[in-house]
């Protein structure tokens, strides 16, 4: 059906097919996976998943299809970015496809209805199954800490886990917060708000070496569940475009997996890392996990093929681990670093 559906959709501006997608799924229109293959059960930061592919924040913002979601395949979904007060994000257009080369390029900006209203709609509408929370600043804030802490609070309660989002480029100054000295203040004060719920922290891919041993130091000293290892990137790796943004889609995944097990080494496998970037095939989850993932996200992969993506890369995935005998997840992890 994708593939009918596709060209009408890429006739669309990006956005306007995103908002028709999210309609359709909240309407019950998504497809359903089917069970998952027993091999692929794994834990992530203690969290039981029936699988280790994940839906990436960005997809669902306001927390509308997290049901249908699920019903898809995903082993865990993840809704935002939410900030403290709705915000309309930065002027439009705002979102590109790079279609020849399977690219998205975004300045959304936090575009969200505030984090009042999504935790409204995770609590009458609480899915069956793992639910993470991406948690933001405003763009006009001044105390970004105190927003971070403002929406940990209000979602900690909901929420299996929260993901600290300090590796957006589209709002200015945000990535400072991974010096050291900002991320550990940071940290210090999202774990207060959050109490018993868990903490990751989404970085940027566009890290030299320096700096990813300073944020894992501060992960490791500040006993976050883990990180999410990347967002999207400003470099342009093979891509021709004007337009100003983070990058997404196939070719983040070499430098996305390149700092993926830059983080695994800095860590020393001691934390819990969720691979992000390009993933759009069994094979590219293969590698990430054995690059020191324990999890993988993807998002802009369905943008290109569809929902049936999902089922693919888990049986693929489960494929590849029979034939290089790995009984788990978990044993593959890390394996290739």
């Amino acid at each position: 059906m994708f593939a009918r559906l596709r060209p009408l959709l890429f006739a669309l501006d990006p956005e306007r097919a995103h908002g028709l997608t999210i309609a359709a799924l909240a309407a019950g229109l998504g497809p359903r996976g089917g069970p998952d293959d027993p091999l692929l059960a794994t834990t992530l930061a203690g969290l039981a998943l029936p699988n280790p592919l994940g839906l990436a924040a960005g997809f669902d913002k306001d927390a509308r299809v997290m049901r249908a979601t699920l019903a898809m395949g995903f082993g865990f979904v993840e809704i935002g970015t939410v900030t403290p007060r709705p915000q309309a994000g930065n002027p439009r257009p705002r979102v590109f496809r790079m279609v020849a080369d399977a690219a998205v390029i975004n300045r959304l900006g936090f575009n969200n209805g505030g984090v009042a209203a999504a935790m409204a709609r995770l609590r009458a509408h609480r899915p069956a199954g793992i639910v993470g929370v991406n948690i933001g600043a405003n763009r006009d804030s001044v105390d970004r800490v105190a927003d971070y802490a403002a929406c940990a609070r209000a979602a900690a309660p909901l929420a299996d886990y929260l993901t600290v989002n300090v590796s957006s480029p589209n709002t200015p100054g945000l990535r400072g917060l991974q010096d050291p000295g900002e991320l550990a203040a940071l940290i210090a004060a999202v774990r207060a708000a959050a109490g018993a719920t868990r903490v990751f922290v989404k970085v940027a891919p566009d890290l030299d070496p320096g700096a990813i041993d300073g944020i894992a130091r501060v992960a490791l000293d500040g006993a976050i569940a883990g990180l999410i290892v990347s967002n999207t990137t400003l470099a342009r790796p093979g891509v021709t475009s004007a337009e100003a943004g983070g990058l997404s889609g196939a070719p983040l995944f070499a430098p996305s997996t390149a700092v993926l097990g830059a983080f695994a080494r800095a860590t020393g496998g001691a934390l819990p890392l969720i691979g992000v970037g390009g993933v759009a095939s069994g094979e590219q989850a293969y590698a990430k996990l054995r690059a020191g993932a324990s999890a993988v996200q993807l998002y802009t992969g369905l943008v290109y093929h569809g929902p049936a993506l999902v089922g693919r890369i888990k049986g693929d995935l489960a494929a590849l681990l029979r034939r290089d005998g790995f009984a788990s997840v978990a044993a593959a992890v890390g394996t290739g670093a």
